[in-house]
């Protein structure tokens, strides 16, 4: 399973406590409130954080904002009783990767955990590279993807991204003259059947797009090629 370290935000302990067991094979700090879990992460890396959203302390939803400000780009899956399309989406723009209904089924936990480590931690694109110093940059204009370092720059500007967020640059970056329709994107990046209703793609785009505009106001970096997808705007 590889030595990753998983940090479980939930405030029931039966739930908590499940999922740590579930998890036995990673290692697994369990935290029980928002204030908490934000100690822990103040002083540890972790490589993916499993969050409940209505905590003590502090709510999930202010925690992600919280990691995402201090530019902790770890993923996140968020686990939640909330139902309602808008509690989805909010906690996606806010820099969430995943977002899990409770009650949840144990092995779709576990393939969604899977999913995001085997993600996270080097899948392997057939890139075309600029290299630097033995390291694999992708470069359109001023935008600079670094794969090795998981870093962009726009003007020489960091530009923080979520784990989500990057791969869907660097996959359209890597083909940048193709066009990515909302299912190729999500099956790519996600890994499952896209539903066409499923406004995920959207939002995480919409998200990529506003830091990238933020670093260069006025550029557009990202098309929109209407009725299609998404392509890179040379």
């Amino acid at each position: 399973m590889g030595n990753y370290h998983i940090l479980v935000v939930e405030d029931e302990n039966d739930v908590n406590h499940l999922l740590a067991s579930i998890l036995e094979p990673y290692a697994v700090t369990s935290a029980y409130s928002g204030t908490e879990a934000r100690l822990l992460l103040s002083q540890n890396d972790y490589d993916l954080i499993l969050l409940d959203l209505m905590l003590p302390g502090m709510t999930g939803e202010e925690l992600i904002a919280w990691m995402r400000t201090e530019g902790k780009t770890m993923p996140v899956i968020v686990l939640s009783a909330k139902q309602e399309l808008t509690d989805r989406v909010n906690v996606l723009r806010l820099g969430a990767d995943d977002y899990i209904m409770k009650p949840f089924e144990i092995d779709e936990v576990i393939a969604r955990v899977e999913a995001v480590l085997r993600r996270c931690k080097g899948q392997q694109l057939n890139v075309k590279t600029e290299s630097e110093g033995g390291e694999k940059s992708l470069v359109i204009g001023d935008l600079v993807l670094n794969h090795d370092q998981r870093t962009v720059h726009v003007k020489n500007k960091p530009v923080t991204l979520t784990v989500r967020e990057f791969e869907i640059l660097e996959l359209l970056m890597t083909y940048p003259k193709k066009v990515f329709t909302r299912e190729n994107l999500f099956t790519a990046i996600w890994g499952e059947d896209y539903f066409g209703e499923d406004n995920t793609v959207n939002v995480h785009i919409s998200n990529l797009r506003a830091k990238l505009a933020k670093a260069a106001p006025g550029a557009e970096y990202i098309k929109t090629v209407w009725g299609i997808g998404f392509k890179m705007n040379l």
